[in-house]
């Protein structure tokens, strides 16, 4: 059977979405046309809004829809902390399930040359404008447990040893070759109380 064109671009569009498959995509789209054309509505302009309005913290590369985002902007925050993340979805994770009260910075992926992401890519050379401003007093390394995210990690405390900052790792209690938005919140919140040195990272 041969669903009208518009139908057939919906379904493509919403398998452009991580863990939707095909039959995923049917769904949603019949559901949306069929039974809820409003919520369609509400959906195509918050997307709309949010991919014309919403572009990176100019500080920490967090998503934000102005200049600085909220966490940078924020009086109360401690400036000496500093947690490198792999993407967003771990800085919120984080943010739920610590008390943690420094700031961050989000590389957006990690280190994998097969996948084109270099230290230009993460972003690289706008943390080593952060570390060498002088305030931060430790570089939380925050990245995934995976072999890319020890590779990043490795050379993350590389940076920040040679500027003389403490490096710290994430500790004990999150499985090898996890990401940290599949970590559940306990663990992660140990792991991040338990954080220890890493590499060549004592000044």
């Amino acid at each position: 059977m041969s669903l009208p064109n518009r139908v057939e671009a919906l379904i493509e569009a919403l398998r452009r979405l991580p863990g939707i498959g095909p039959k995923s995509a049917q769904r949603l789209a019949f559901h949306l046309l069929e039974r809820d054309r409003d919520g369609a509505r509400r959906l195509a302009e918050a997307l709309r809004e949010a991919v014309e309005r919403v572009g990176h913290c100019a500080r920490c590369r967090m998503l934000s829809d102005a200049e600085t985002c909220a966490i940078c902007s924020a009086a109360d925050r401690d400036g000496s902390l500093l947690c490198v993340v792999e993407t967003p979805l771990d800085l919120l994770s984080i943010e739920l399930a610590t008390g943690y009260r420094g700031r961050y910075f989000v590389l957006h992926g990690r280190l994998s040359p097969v996948d084109g992401l270099g230290p230009e890519e993460l972003g690289f050379d706008r943390l080593i404008r952060r570390l060498e401003e002088g305030e931060v007093r430790e570089l939380i390394v925050a990245t995934g447990a995976t072999v890319e995210g020890e590779a990043t990690a490795h050379y993350l405390a590389e940076l920040a040893a040679a500027r003389g900052v403490r490096a710290s790792r994430l500790a004990f209690g999150l499985p090898v070759g996890s990401d940290l938005d599949y970590v559940d919140r306990s663990t992660l919140a140990h792991a991040f109380q338990s954080r220890r040195p890493t590499g060549a990272s004592q000044p």
